[in-house]
């Protein structure tokens, strides 16, 4: 199993929407290095939900249930999506200031490349952010 971590703006779609719906397409991914991520993703993947703009912190955890297939939402026949399934909350988010704040996170896409839409999560940065998270 690989880990990943997929980025959502709350006020278009957040984490209240994922548990309602609970499998939802992740459509709208229009970077070529988020979409190749996308596209490496297996069935039953895990996923860090991150709240982008408003809030910058990990909300829950989603599986991926569906592997990459054509974005629906896309003309062009381009782009990927993938289905995720809401797993849980984290008992307490984990903010980007808490992330950046410990060196040990240094390396990681979310620090590196902060515009990236859907980034890998190492074993060792899952199991820290599940631990600050309380799960």
């Amino acid at each position: 199993m690989a880990f990943w971590l997929v980025k959502s703006e709350p006020d278009a779609f957040g984490w209240p929407e994922q548990v309602k719906n609970k499998v939802e397409p992740w459509t709208g991914v229009r970077n070529a290095l988020a979409a190749k991520n996308m596209s490496a993703m297996a069935k039953g993947d895990r996923a860090f939900f991150y709240h982008s703009n408003i809030g910058k912190e990990i909300v829950g955890i989603v599986e991926v249930v569906r592997t990459a297939y054509p974005d629906p939402s896309d003309e062009t026949g381009r782009w990927v999506c993938v289905d995720m399934k809401a797993v849980k909350p984290l008992k307490q988010p984990v903010t980007l200031a808490a992330i950046k704040a410990d060196p040990r996170f240094a390396d990681m896409a979310l620090v590196r490349q902060s515009r990236l839409s859907v980034g890998p999560v190492s074993d060792e940065h899952w199991k820290m952010i599940c631990d600050m998270g309380g799960v």
